[in-house]
C-alpha cells in the first residue's frame, strides 16, 4: 500500500469514527431538557447530516440566556412576590371562572390578578398610534417604550415626535426595541441616528455584538410590545412600531398590510406592565427603575366609550428567562377548563403536541372551536408548518377561518367562553413558547369579550372557511412541504 492509499484510508477511518462518536454522544445529550419531538428532530438532522447538524445545534440548539439573566429573572421575581403578597390592588380581584389559571400565572410569573381595572380595544392600526402619541403628550414623569420591531417612519412620526416633546418638557423617556427583529427594517440606521440627538434613554435587546462579547443563540427574540406612562396608563398587544407595511417596496406593491389590535389599561394591572419594562430595562442597561413603577398623578384623556370598566386583569411575562413556558401552561389550562365556545387568533399556529391536543380534544367534546389564521404567507417556513395541522383539526371539528390576503391578521388573542379573554404579543408557536420573550394579559370581563366579539365578527365576515373537502384535494407536492416545514419547527 502506497503513503496516499495509506493516508486517505486513515483520513476515511477517522471521519467514520468522528460520526459515530458525534451521533453516540448526541444520542445521550441532544434530548435532555428537551420535549421527545424537539429532541428527535435534532436528532435527525445530526445523523443525516453530522457536520452541518451539529454546528446548526451549537448555533441553535440552546434557548438559555446565560446564567446570569436567569438568576436576575429569578431575583425579579422573588422581590415581586414578595412585595404583592399584601398588596390592596392584588386583593381587588374577584374569583372568577379562571381561578387555577390565576395560581398558576402567580406562581410561575410572580404577578397577581388585579381588579378594578378598565380597558379598551383598539383594533384600527392608525388609531392606535393615535391613542398611544396622545398618552405620551399627556406624559409628565416618564414614558417606557418596548417594541420587538420598532421605525421612525411616516406613520410613527407623531408618537417619536412627541417623545422627544417629553424629553424637553423633563419628562424620562425609555426605549427598547430588539436588536436583530428591528435591524433588517429599511431606515434603521436612520432611526438610530435620530435616536442620538433626540435625548432619548434607548437600547437593543438581546443584541448580538461578537465583537462586543455579546454572542448568544442568533435567533432569540424580545417580541414584547408595551407602553408605559406615567405608571397610570399602558398599551399592550401585537403592534409594533412601524407602518403596517413594514417599509418594504415588495409588501407596499402587493398591498400587505399588518393588522392588529393593542389592549389600552389604566389601573393596577399598568404597574405589573411596568415591571416587565423595568426587568428588561435592567437587564440591557444595568439602571434600576424600581422607583417608576408606582403611578403618579392620574392623566388627563379622552375615554372611550366603550371602554370595560372594574376588570380583573393579570399580566404574564415569558420568555428565554423563565423555564416553564408561562404562556403554553396558561393556554393549555384555559382551554381544557373551556365549557361551551374558544375563538383563537393567531397569526403563526404551529402548536406543540400538547396545545393541539387541548385544543382538538376541546372540539371533539363539543366545544365549538374557530381558528383565525392567515390565507396568504409572509413567512415561507412558519406558514407551511402551520398547514400541517389543518387536517388534525378540521377532523377534530374546528373550524378553521382564512383571513384574505394580501393582507396579514398578526393579530394575537384568544376568548374562552363569554367571560375571559388572553391578549398580548404571543403567538400560538414553538417560538413564542420558548424562543422570545412574551407579554400576555388574561382578562376576566363580559363586556371585554364582547368588545374582541365584535373585532372578531369583522374578521369573520372578511375570512373564507376552509372545508375538509377542500382541503383534501390540495396536491402531493404541498402535503409534502408542509410536513417538512412541521419538522422543521421542532427544531429548538
Amino acid at each position: 500500500m502506497d503513503t496516499s492509499t495509506w493516508v486517505a484510508s486513515l483520513v476515511s477511518a477517522a471521519l467514520v469514527a468522528a460520526h459515530i462518536t458525534v451521533c453516540v454522544v448526541a444520542l445521550g445529550v441532544i434530548p435532555g431538557g428537551r420535549k421527545p419531538s424537539t429532541g428527535l428532530a435534532w436528532l435527525f438532522l445530526i445523523l443525516a447530516l453530522p457536520a452541518f447538524g451539529l454546528l446548526a445545534f451549537l448555533l441553535f440548539g440552546s434557548t438559555s440566556v446565560g446564567r446570569k439573566r436567569r438568576a436576575w429573572q429569578r431575583q425579579v421575581n422573588d422581590l415581586v412576590s414578595a412585595e404583592i403578597r399584601y398588596d390592596p390592588a392584588a386583593q381587588t380581584a374577584p374569583a372568577g371562572p379562571s381561578v387555577g389559571a390565576v395560581r398558576l400565572n402567580e406562581r410561575l410569573g410572580s404577578l397577581p390578578m388585579t381588579g378594578d381595572n378598565r380597558v379598551e380595544v383598539h383594533p384600527d392600526y392608525a388609531r392606535t398610534f393615535a391613542a398611544m402619541t396622545e398618552a405620551v403628550r399627556s406624559a409628565k414623569w416618564f414614558v417606557h417604550v418596548e417594541f420587538y420591531i420598532s421605525a421612525w417612519d411616516e406613520d410613527t412620526s407623531d408618537f417619536f415626535d412627541a417623545l422627544v416633546d417629553a424629553v424637553a418638557r423633563g419628562v424620562e423617556v425609555r426605549f427598547l426595541f430588539d436588536h436583530l427583529g428591528s435591524r433588517g427594517i429599511p431606515g434603521h440606521q436612520d432611526m438610530l441616528s435620530r435616536l442620538e440627538g433626540s435625548g432619548i434613554k434607548w437600547a437593543p435587546m438581546l443584541p448580538v455584538r461578537p465583537l462586543r462579547g455579546e454572542l448568544r443563540r442568533p435567533d432569540l427574540r424580545n417580541h414584547r410590545k408595551i407602553l408605559v406612562v406615567d405608571g397610570v396608563v399602558a398599551f399592550a398587544g401585537s403592534q409594533n412600531l412601524i407602518e403596517p407595511g413594514y417599509n418594504k417596496p415588495k409588501n407596499h406593491k402587493a398591498g400587505r398590510k399588518w393588522v392588529d389590535l393593542m389592549i389600552r389599561i389604566e389601573g393596577p394591572a399598568v404597574r405589573d406592565l411596568a415591571v416587565v419594562f423595568a426587568t428588561d430595562w435592567y437587564a440591557e442597561t444595568a439602571e434600576s427603575i424600581r422607583d417608576l413603577l408606582l403611578p403618579r398623578e392620574p392623566l388627563e384623556l379622552q375615554r372611550a366609550q366603550r371602554a370595560a370598566e372594574n376588570v380583573a386583569c393579570q399580566v404574564v411575562p415569558s420568555g428565554p428567562g423563565f423555564v416553564t413556558e408561562n404562556n403554553l401552561r396558561l393556554f393549555n389550562t384555559l382551554i381544557y377548563g373551556a365549557h361551551s365556545r374558544i375563538c383563537l387568533v393567531s397569526p403563526y399556529f404551529v402548536p406543540d403536541e400538547s396545545l393541539l391536543y387541548a385544543v382538538t380534544t376541546a372540539a371533539q367534546r363539543g366545544v365549538q372551536v374557530e381558528l383565525f389564521v392567515n390565507e396568504g404567507a409572509d413567512q415561507f417556513m412558519v406558514f407551511h408548518a402551520q398547514r400541517s395541522y389543518y387536517a388534525d383539526l378540521l377532523d377534530a371539528g374546528v373550524r378553521i377561518r382564512l383571513y384574505p390576503a394580501p393582507y396579514v391578521l398578526h393579530t394575537k388573542f384568544f376568548t374562552v367562553d363569554d367571560t375571559i379573554a388572553v391578549v398580548g404579543s404571543s403567538n400560538m408557536d414553538y417560538r413564542s413558547f420558548a424562543l422570545n420573550y412574551e407579554v400576555i394579559v388574561q382578562i376576566e370581563s363580559e363586556q371585554v369579550v364582547d368588545n374582541l366579539q365584535s373585532v372578531l365578527d369583522d374578521y369573520r365576515e372578511r375570512s373564507s372557511e376552509l372545508s375538509i373537502e377542500a382541503w383534501s384535494r390540495r396536491g402531493h407536492m404541498a402535503a409534502y412541504v408542509d410536513n417538512v416545514m412541521r419538522l422543521t419547527a421542532a427544531l429548538q
